[in-house]
């Protein structure tokens, strides 16, 4: 291409290709924690009601134990301990006898926990949950807040995407570096829960710029989530404070701002959009930091006018509307569904195991693993076989998950196989999804297709609301929409060993 020759005039491999890497590694290690967070910021704390004689030391009998107190106030859940959200309207000294049963009380001696909830606090200290009671009647709130957070990556992206084009990409980074920043260190002071998810919506905002803009100043940095994922699960061993946790995540992202500020302006995008003198000076600027001192005379406006004029041309080339229709809903339909159920899976750790920070432990190391695993099953498979094959094993061991009970470790056997099957199939689709479009189609394509797998990740934690009515509903949705999404990937073309298509003819070619 010929952006990929001006690049090799200024030094294609140099220092400060190194420095930029190194810039936006900093990024990229620090933005997946923020979407993994409240898997131990929200995490649901052990409870049941508060009991004026069990919690109001005052009032308390001292010829009881706790036990008994305990038996006499709070009935037994559907796990024979004591109920999460009902407590007895006045004590049942009755059940105190050895040969009571529960015969000897009624659904209608019980009332909900008006006066709040007691938690245990012996593995987190405080989260968002205990903060402003998010459990029984008002549980639905937690993965809603969950959904506000990724529609603020869907809104960022639609936002960012327009106003990296007019803005250019280095202002918008240094912006979103700073919005994110503020807006996730500033929870911690949030007063209330729906002032918590308005600043989460304003982070995620900058999230989403900060994702767009980095993967266009550096297409082929890829994003090391897995070690993320490993490192947070850690940190929050350590930070049992939901309040510190978020802090120790957010303020480093102060960090990605100051250092954004010297990287320059994507030339492409200046030379594009008709600024070609400034797209001079940025590339004199990376050839003097790359020691290409003949780069000074040899780079002229019109050897950059020149260069890119085919480039330009095809930018600014027009498809018809239904061009590669049927593939980009295929492929729409295929990231939709991937993401709903991926994040329907990452979100929700403690319906998964007892031991959280093992776990998301393990989902980094087994993510890490099928991703550099990825390229030996493109090769030998091709992609549709190996997207479509590692697509149904996730969906099975999600399904597999809801014949298991609760605390058997065969749960965290099969969590951990799904993580792993999710992490070699998201990166597949990352390989794939350029090689089904044209290039006049596929920045567009890649748009369209990114703003369906937000639009999944809003709706995954959604259908998590149901499970006080219907417990089985999201482990079974999730599992059949992942094995769905493995039919719609065999109706699409296999690219492996192809080139890149340029034309429609080409795509329809294949």
């Amino acid at each position: 291409m010929a952006f990929s020759e001006l690049l090799e005039q200024v030094g294609g491999e140099g220092l400060f290709q190194t420095l930029q890497v190194f810039t936006l590694l900093l990024v990229s290690v620090l933005l997946p924690s923020q979407l993994l967070l409240e898997n131990f910021s929200a995490a649901v704390p052990g409870h049941r009601c508060w009991v004026h004689m069990l919690d109001n030391g005052s009032e308390t009998p001292a010829n009881l134990t706790p036990e008994a107190l305990l038996t006499v106030s709070i009935p037994p859940g559907p796990d024979q301990g004591p109920h999460q959200c009902r407590r007895f309207r006045q004590p049942q000294w009755q059940l105190l006898d050895p040969n009571a049963t529960a015969a000897n009380w009624s659904e209608a001696a019980t009332e909900p926990c008006v006066d709040g909830w007691v938690y245990d606090l012996g593995t987190f200290t405080s989260t968002i949950v205990s903060e402003w009671g998010l459990v029984c009647d008002n549980q639905g709130l937690k993965p809603l807040g969950q959904s506000i957070f990724m529609a603020g990556v869907l809104v960022g992206s639609f936002a960012c995407g327009l106003l990296s084009y007019w803005l250019g990409r280095k202002p918008l980074l240094c912006w979103c570096s700073l919005q994110m920043a503020v807006a996730s260190t500033s929870t911690i002071f949030a007063p209330s829960f729906l002032v918590y998810c308005a600043l989460r919506f304003l982070s995620a905002f900058g999230l989403a710029g900060i994702i767009l803009t980095s993967a266009t100043l550096s297409e082929s940095l890829a994003w090391p989530a897995p070690a993320t994922g490993t490192a947070l699960g850690g940190l929050a061993f350590f930070l049992r404070d939901w309040r510190t946790l978020q802090l120790a995540v957010s303020v480093p992202m102060f960090a990605t701002f100051l250092t954004s500020w010297w990287l320059p302006e994507s030339a492409r995008w200046l030379i594009i959009t008709g600024k070609p003198d400034q797209a001079l000076q940025e590339l004199r600027k990376v050839a003097r930091i790359n020691g290409r001192k003949e780069a000074k005379k040899t780079l002229t406006t019109e050897v950059l006018m020149s260069s890119m004029e085919e480039e330009v041309a095809s930018v600014r080339a027009r498809c018809p509307v239904l061009c590669g229709a049927r593939t980009r809903l295929l492929a729409l339909s295929c990231r939709f569904a991937v993401m709903l159920s991926y994040y329907g899976l990452v979100l929700d750790l403690q319906s998964l195991g007892s031991d959280i920070f093992l776990l998301q432990v393990l989902f980094g190391a087994v993510d890490f693993l099928g991703r550099g695993t990825t390229t030996l099953f493109l090769r030998f498979f091709g992609r549709r076989v190996t997207l479509a094959s590692f697509l149904t094993m996730a969906g099975l061991s999600i399904l597999a998950n809801v014949l298991v009970p609760q605390g058997e470790p065969l749960r965290v056997v099969f969590a951990v196989l799904g993580k792993g099957c999710f992490g070699v199939s998201l990166t597949c689709l990352t390989i794939y999804k350029p090689e089904l479009f044209p290039t006049p189609l596929r920045v567009t394509a890649d748009g369209f297709l990114q703003s369906a797998g937000r639009l999944g990740a809003v709706i995954g934690p959604l259908i998590m609301m149901t499970r006080q009515a219907l417990p089985l509903l999201p482990p079974i949705s999730y599992g059949v929409i992942s094995i769905a999404a493995s039919l719609i990937v065999l109706f699409l073309p296999e690219t492996r060993g192809l080139p890149l298509p340029d034309t429609i003819q080409d795509l329809e070619s294949q």
